[in-house]
């Protein structure tokens, strides 16, 4: 049964796509948090940090016993002196986790990856330090 709900693949909402483009655009959040509704196959908002959160609210607002998918938009000053934007994804699927959650949201990222349009890079972490800030820094050198 397990196997068969995960393979099904569950429904982006609305609300999934307009917090994300609201960010990306408009720049009202810093990071948004994900999370499967098992009952109802939907992708829903279950986070979304101000613009004046950083990285370290985004990675605390992530379960330590169960997966979610985030985006965070990190802002930073290239070497040539220019203000820029790269918008990570990160699929978390902690250790302590549910075997069953874990196959459900393996299956569900790509669907959530192509609705969502604008996504630079791509990080997967079972635990924090797969997805320090200093990894995120050093992706966008």
């Amino acid at each position: 049964m397990a196997f068969k709900m995960a393979t099904m693949g569950m429904r982006v909402t609305d609300e999934c796509k307009n917090s994300f483009m609201e960010m990306k655009w408009k720049k009202v959040s810093r990071y948004i948090v994900f999370k499967i509704d098992e009952g109802s196959k939907r992708l829903t908002v279950d986070k979304v940090g101000a613009a004046g959160e950083g990285y370290d609210e985004m990675a605390a607002a992530l379960p330590n016993d169960d997966c979610r998918y985030a985006v965070f938009d990190f802002d930073f000053v290239s070497v040539d002196n220019c203000r820029k934007s790269k918008i990570f994804f990160i699929a978390w699927a902690p250790t302590a986790s549910r075997i069953r959650a874990k196959i459900l949201y393996a299956t569900s990222k790509d669907g959530l990856r192509r609705a969502l349009d604008g996504i630079h890079y791509e990080l997967q972490a079972t635990d924090p330090t797969e997805m320090g800030f200093d990894l995120i820094k050093e992706r966008v050198k």
